[in-house]
C-alpha cells in the first residue's frame, strides 16, 4: 500500500509521451480543470472572504489595493496553510487514511479565524460532497461524513480519484482562490474588467512559487497569521449590507 508520503511527492506530468506521435493531453488535466471551473456548484463565487469590509472601510481602493490584499493573503495563508494541507489530504486519501484526513480536516477547521470563515469551509464542503457523489465519484458516497466537514477534503478527494498531480491539483487550487476572489474584486471595488485579469495574471505568475514552498513545508510548519483577513472577516459577520456571505 503506499504511504501518504508516498503519494504527497508522487507527480507526473499533464501530458504523456507516446512512441508514434506528440504528446497526447491527459484526461487528469480536463479534470483538474473541471474542478477549478467557476462553473462548479459549490458556491465560491458566493464568498469575499473578508474582500466586502475591506473595500467598505478604504482598505481597498483600486487594482493595485486588490493586488496587494490577495498577494498578502496568497503568501500568508493559501501558501503556509491550505496548500500543505491539502497535498497531505491527497496523501490520505491515496492511502485509504481516514484517521488521517479527519486529522488534517480538524486542522483546517482551527486554523479558520472567524465563524464566516468556518461556516463557508463546511457550507462548500456540504456542496462539495453532495456534487462528488452525484457524479458517481468511487467511495464518495462511503467517505460523505469525512468529505462534507471541508471544501478542501473534498477536492482533495476528487484529484486523488482523477488521479491529478499534487503539484497540479494544488496549483489549480490556488489559481480557483484567486480568480473567486478577483471577481469579487471586480464587484466589488469595482474594477474594469481588464484590471482584474491583469491582477489575476500577476497572482498566476507567483503561484509556481508558491506551490513549491507548499511542498517543501514540514508538517510542524504549517500555519498561517493574517489579522487584517481575520478583522475584515469578523466586522464582515455584522456589516450592514453586503452581496457576499463572508
Amino acid at each position: 500500500m503506499r504511504t501518504a508520503t508516498d503519494t504527497i511527492m508522487a507527480t507526473s506530468p499533464s501530458t504523456t509521451a507516446t512512441t508514434d506521435g506528440p504528446p497526447r493531453l491527459r484526461p487528469a488535466l480536463l479534470r483538474l480543470m473541471q474542478l477549478v471551473s467557476p462553473s462548479l456548484p459549490v458556491g465560491g463565487f458566493t464568498y469575499s472572504q473578508g474582500l466586502e469590509w475591506a473595500v467598505e472601510a478604504g482598505w481597498v481602493r483600486d487594482a493595485a489595493d486588490t493586488e496587494d490584499w490577495l498577494t498578502g493573503e496568497l503568501t500568508a495563508t493559501l501558501a503556509p496553510l491550505d496548500l500543505p494541507v491539502a497535498a497531505r489530504m491527497m496523501g490520505a486519501v491515496g492511502a485509504g487514511d481516514r484517521g488521517g484526513l479527519q486529522h488534517w480536516i480538524d486542522l483546517l477547521l482551527a486554523a479558520r479565524e472567524t465563524s464566516e470563515l468556518r461556516a463557508e469551509e463546511r457550507q462548500r464542503g456540504r456542496a462539495m460532497a453532495d456534487l462528488l457523489c452525484a457524479l458517481g465519484l468511487p467511495a464518495a458516497a462511503d467517505w460523505r461524513d469525512l468529505l462534507a466537514q471541508s471544501q478542501m477534503a473534498g477536492f482533495a478527494f476528487a484529484a486523488t480519484r482523477w488521479e491529478i498531480p499534487v503539484a497540479d491539483g494544488l496549483g489549480g487550487l490556488a489559481f480557483a482562490w484567486a480568480e473567486n476572489l478577483t471577481l469579487a474584486a471586480v464587484k466589488l471595488v469595482p474594477l474594469g474588467q481588464s484590471d482584474g485579469q491583469r491582477v489575476l495574471a500577476r497572482l498566476a505568475g507567483r503561484i509556481p512559487a508558491m506551490v513549491d514552498l507548499a511542498l517543501g513545508l514540514g508538517d510542524h510548519d504549517i500555519g498561517a497569521s493574517s489579522p487584517a483577513l481575520a478583522i475584515a472577516s469578523a466586522r464582515h459577520e455584522q456589516q450592514y449590507t453586503r452581496l457576499f456571505r463572508s
